[in-house]
C-alpha cells in the first residue's frame, strides 16, 4: 500500500478506538482513505457500515476521490463521506420526527438567520446589535445552553435581553420548520440522547466511524462523536494538537486528552514523518511548536534533504516591506522560471493585505485573495434558492417575505403586516395564512386576491415538481415570473446584468446536475434544496483559483495547503502574536498559528516584518515578534537589520535587477 510502519498500523488496527496523531504533511488522509479501503476489502464490511467525517467539503471530496480510484462502485455504494454538518443533516432528515421536525425542513444561511434575528430584535425594541445576538447564540447551541438555562445564567440586562430572544428564535425557528447552521450539530445530539431508540440505530449501524481534524471539534460535535460510537465502539480519531487555530469558532484542542477519558482501551498512534518540507524548516517549526505545552510529545522529520536556510527580512516600513516581497516573488520568477502559483503570502490580519495588493498590481503580478464574496450571497441567486426553498417547505417564512415582492406583485407592507398578525394569531406559516378561510375577516379586494393568487400559484408549482419533471418545472417558475427581466430592470449597468443573468444559468445548470448525478440520480428538490444551502454555508470562501496566481491568504485559510515558497509577513508583536491574543492569554494558539504558516511551505520559507507601521493614521514602532526568537540561529539568515545597505539601497538595487530582466525578456 506504499505506507511507513506507523501509517500502516494505524490502517490495520480496528479492535479499539484509536487516535492517529498526525504531524503536517504525515499523509493522513492517505491513512484515512487507506483504512476505509482495507475495512471494506480485507475485513469485508458493509460501506453502508462506515461513516467518515471531515470539516470541509474539500476534504470529504478529496476523500471520495481517493476512494473511487481504489474501490469498485459496488464498495462505494452506502459509503458515508460527510462533513459534520451534512451527517447532521442527513440524521435530522431520517430521524428528526422525533424531536419535532417535519419532513422537508429548511435550513436558514447566516444571512436568513441574521434577518430573523434583526426582526425579532426591532419587534423587542433592543439596542442589541444583530450580529452580537447571533454569536451569542451559537455559542449557547454549541454549548447545549438552552433559553431557559441562559436565562437563569445571564449577569446583566444584555445578555437576559439576549437569552430571551434565544426563545424567541428557536421558537420562529420550529414555527417555519426550519432549522439554522448550528442546528445540524446541536439537534442530532438532542436527538440521540433523548431517543434511545434512534440512538440504539445510529449506534448498530456505524460499525466504524473515522473523524479527520479532531483538533477542530467543538463541545457538540464531540458529544456527537460520544454518542454515535460507544465505550466499546470503533473509532479512528485523526487531529494534531499543535494546529488546533479555531478556539474562536469553539475548537477545543483538549478533546483530544479527553478521548484517554472515554476510552481507556485507547491506543495511540503518531505520525511524526513529513512528506512536505525540508529537514530545516521541520527543525524550525519544531523549535518554536516545542514552547508549547504537550499531552502528546511528537517531533516531525523528513528525509527529504536539508533545504534551504529560513530568512528574515526587515524592512523600514510596510510599504517597504510589500515592495521588497513582490520584487522576491518577481525575481525569482523569471530567474528560475518559477509559476507564480508557486508562491504564497501569508499574514495574520486581512488589513495586511493591501499594501502587497498595490505592490503586486503595480508590477504586474497576478494575484488570488482567498475569502472573496459567495456565489450564494449574490442577490439573484438567494432570490431563487428562496423559490426553491419555499417550494419544499411552504412554511419557510423567511423564504416567503423574499419571494412575495420579487418581482413586485403590488403587495404592499400594510398587507404583509395585517397578514403576519393574522398568522401568528392562528399559529401558522405565512403561506398557510394565504389560504386559511379566516383571512378574509382582517383583508379583503386586492391584496387578498394577489396573496391568494401567488400562493395558488406556488402550490400548483410545488405539485408539478413532485410528479413531473423536476427540472422543467424549476426552470418554468423564473420563466412564469420572468426573473430575467426583473434582474434587467434592477441593476443599472447591462454588464452587471449580464453576469447576474449568467450566474441564474449557471444555479440551474447546477441543480441539473444534482438531479441527473449517478450518485444521486431522482432524489427529489427537497434534497437538492438542501445540499445546495448546506453546499452554501461550507463554501463561503471563494472556488479554489486554478490559475496561475500568487496566493495570498491568512494563516488560518491557508491550513491545510501546501506551497514551495511561503513568505509570512508582518513577524512583529502585536500582529504575531495578536495584540488581543496576547492580553487575553492566548499565546500558544498564536504560537500554533506560527507553526501552521511555518508548515504550509515546502522549500523555501521566509519572513518579513517591518520596524514602523502605520495603523488607523498613526505610525508606531514595531518589536520583533517573539516567534522569530525561538527559531534556531544556524538554520536563518537575517536581511536589512545587520547590512549597512539601507532599506531604500536595497529596493533601488532590486529595481534595477527587475529592469536588466525586462529589458532582456523584451529584447527576446
Amino acid at each position: 500500500m506504499g505506507l511507513n510502519p506507523q501509517q500502516l498500523a494505524a490502517v490495520k488496527h480496528f479492535d479499539s478506538p484509536l487516535l492517529v496523531l498526525a504531524g503536517a504533511g504525515s499523509g493522513k488522509t492517505g491513512v484515512i482513505t487507506q483504512k476505509i479501503a482495507w475495512l471494506i476489502e480485507k475485513q469485508q464490511y458493509a460501506p453502508s457500515s462506515i461513516i467518515a467525517v471531515t470539516f470541509t467539503n474539500k476534504a470529504s471530496n478529496e476523500m471520495r476521490e481517493r476512494l473511487k480510484k481504489q474501490l469498485n462502485a459496488k464498495q462505494m455504494r452506502g459509503l458515508t463521506i460527510a462533513t459534520f454538518h451534512r451527517l447532521g443533516m442527513d440524521m435530522l432528515h431520517k430521524d428528526g420526527e422525533a424531536i419535532g421536525l417535519r419532513k422537508g425542513f429548511t435550513i436558514l444561511d447566516q444571512g436568513d438567520s441574521l434577518s430573523a434575528l434583526r426582526e425579532l430584535i426591532r419587534e423587542g425594541n433592543s439596542s442589541i446589535e444583530e450580529r452580537v445576538l447571533q454569536n451569542k447564540i451559537s455559542y449557547w447551541k454549541n454549548e447545549f445552553i438552552d433559553p431557559q438555562q441562559a436565562l437563569a445564567e445571564s449577569t446583566d440586562d444584555s445578555e437576559r435581553v439576549c437569552a430571551l430572544l434565544f426563545a424567541r428564535y428557536n421558537e420562529l425557528l420550529r414555527a417555519c420548520n426550519s432549522v439554522d447552521f448550528d442546528d445540524l450539530i446541536s439537534l442530532p445530539v438532542t436527538l440521540l440522547r433523548d431517543h434511545r431508540e434512534v440512538r440504539d440505530k445510529w449506534r448498530g449501524r456505524v460499525r466504524h466511524l473515522l473523524v479527520d481534524e479532531y483538533q477542530d471539534t467543538n463541545a457538540a460535535q464531540y458529544e456527537l462523536v460520544r454518542l454515535l460510537v460507544d465505550k466499546f465502539g470503533a473509532l479512528t480519531a485523526v487531529g494534531d494538537d499543535d494546529q488546533s487555530i479555531y478556539s474562536w469558532r469553539g475548537a477545543r484542542p483538549e478533546n483530544l486528552m479527553a478521548l484517554k477519558k472515554d476510552y481507556p482501551n485507547l491506543r495511540v498512534i503518531k505520525l511524526e514523518q513529513n512528506y512536505r518540507s525540508s529537514q530545516r524548516i521541520l527543525r524550525c517549526a519544531n523549535a518554536v511548536i516545542s514552547h508549547n505545552p504537550h499531552d502528546f510529545e511528537k517531533k516531525l522529520w523528513s528525509d527529504l534533504g536539508l533545504g534551504d536556510m529560513l530568512r528574515v527580512s526587515v524592512c523600514k516600513h510596510s510599504l517597504d516591506e510589500a515592495e521588497w516581497v513582490s520584487a522576491e516573488i518577481m525575481t525569482r520568477h523569471f530567474q528560475k522560471d518559477t509559476p507564480w502559483g508557486d508562491f504564497a503570502i501569508l499574514y495574520r490580519s486581512n488589513f495586511q493585505s493591501r499594501a502587497f495588493e498595490q505592490a503586486l498590481r503595480e508590477k504586474k503580478i497576478p494575484y488570488s485573495i482567498s475569502g472573496g464574496s459567495s456565489f450564494f450571497d449574490k442577490v439573484e441567486i438567494k432570490d431563487m434558492l428562496a423559490y426553491l426553498k419555499l417550494m419544499v417547505n411552504p412554511d419557510d417564512d423567511t423564504a416567503f417575505l423574499r419571494c412575495i415582492n420579487t418581482p413586485r406583485r403590488e403587495i404592499g407592507p400594510t398587507t404583509l403586516a395585517k397578514l403576519g398578525a393574522h398568522a401568528t394569531n392562528r399559529q401558522i406559516s405565512l403561506f398557510a395564512a394565504c389560504h386559511d378561510v379566516g383571512l378574509e375577516s382582517v383583508l379583503t379586494g386586492r391584496g387578498l386576491h394577489r396573496l391568494q393568487r401567488f400562493a395558488n400559484w406556488l402550490t400548483l408549482t410545488a405539485d408539478n415538481a413532485e410528479r413531473g419533471d423536476t427540472l422543467a418545472v424549476v426552470k418554468g417558475v423564473f420563466e412564469d415570473i420572468d426573473y430575467e427581466d426583473w434582474i434587467e430592470k434592477q441593476f443599472e449597468s447591462p454588464p452587471k446584468a449580464k453576469r447576474a443573468i449568467e450566474n441564474t444559468h449557471e444555479l440551474l445548470a447546477w441543480i441539473e446536475r444534482l438531479l441527473t448525478d449517478d450518485d444521486q440520480k431522482d432524489q427529489p428538490l427537497a434534497e437538492v434544496v438542501r445540499s445546495l444551502c448546506l453546499h452554501d454555508m461550507l463554501s463561503r470562501q471563494s472556488e479554489e483559483n486554478e490559475n496561475n496566481q500568487v496566493q495570498m491568504m491568512t494563516l488560518h485559510a491557508a491550513k491545510g495547503l501546501e506551497f514551495p515558497h511561503v513568505y509570512m509577513v508582518g513577524m512583529e508583536e502585536n500582529l504575531l502574536p495578536h495584540r488581543n491574543s496576547v492580553e487575553e492569554d492566548g499565546i500558544e494558539e498564536e504560537r500554533r498559528l506560527a507553526y501552521v504558516g511555518m508548515t504550509r511551505a515546502r522549500h523555501t520559507l521566509t519572513f518579513t516584518r517591518s520596524r514602523a507601521r502605520q495603523q488607523f493614521g498613526e505610525t508606531s514602532a514595531c518589536d520583533a515578534s517573539r516567534f522569530l526568537d525561538d527559531i534556531p540561529s544556524e538554520d536563518v539568515v537575517f536581511m536589512g537589520e545587520l547590512d549597512k545597505t539601507s532599506a531604500e539601497q536595497q529596493r533601488a538595487t532590486g529595481k534595477d535587477a527587475l529592469k536588466g530582466l525586462m529589458d532582456l525578456l523584451a529584447d527576446d
